[in-house]
């Protein structure tokens, strides 16, 4: 990304300033949802959609419509290299927790949903909703005891169950029945992203072992 006041270029998925005035400058990172738009609306009903603007027909300020096709052809580069077993598109989950990161591969969270796991002592839980595509991740803390969570087998769609309580809590982290109704867990900051592109801003990061 390019700033119009300085020019400097910043990194997109870690924020840094890497070149120009304000190089070393770090953008605070906001949470945020990558969700499909369906999940998004059954959340959000009154919420807004941001749009192209009509009056702006210039190919130079929106992407082509086959955009993501074209990139995927690109050749990319791990640096350092992780385990050759590991293709470079493959697609990840990446949670770092007080600077440990560590990748969660999104065709064993389809298998393997929710993933209970921890990074750093923190516990975590990772859910892939129904949709298939949208994830979330949150702490798996409540108050100063940790939970174990399961997928509630008698739900339509994605609903977890703790196992100390028995409450069940939705896809937004909200328990929505039992003892702890009402509760609400902490949702952790979590990217869906390339196997190449996390590891190159997370060279250190740590990969989810399902064994």
């Amino acid at each position: 990304m390019q700033d119009r006041e300085t020019g400097s270029w910043w990194q997109q998925v870690s924020g840094k300033a890497i070149q120009g005035p304000m190089k070393g400058r770090q953008l605070k990172l906001v949470n945020h949802d990558e969700l499909t738009f369906a999940t998004w609306r059954s959340e959000a009903g009154n919420g807004r959609v941001l749009m192209p603007d009509e009056k702006i027909k210039s190919s130079d300020n929106y992407a082509s419509s086959n955009w993501e096709t074209e990139v995927g052809k690109m050749p990319v580069v791990i640096n350092p290299a992780g385990p050759k077993e590991i293709e470079a598109r493959s697609l990840m989950v990446g949670i770092t927790v007080a600077n440990v990161a560590k990748a969660y591969p999104f065709d064993v969270l389809k298998k393997q949903n929710p993933i209970v796991d921890s990074i750093n002592h923190e516990p975590i839980v990772l859910i892939l909703h129904s949709d298939g595509k949208s994830v979330r991740a949150f702490s798996r803390k409540i108050g100063t005891e940790s939970h174990d969570f399961y997928a509630a087998v008698d739900s339509s769609g994605i609903e977890l169950m703790d196992s100390q309580t028995g409450s069940h809590w939705n896809f937004a982290g909200l328990a929505i029945s039992g003892p702890l109704q009402g509760k609400q867990l902490h949702q952790l900051y979590s990217l869906k992203d390339y196997w190449f592109d996390w590891k190159n801003y997370h060279p250190q990061t740590l990969i989810y072992n399902p064994h």
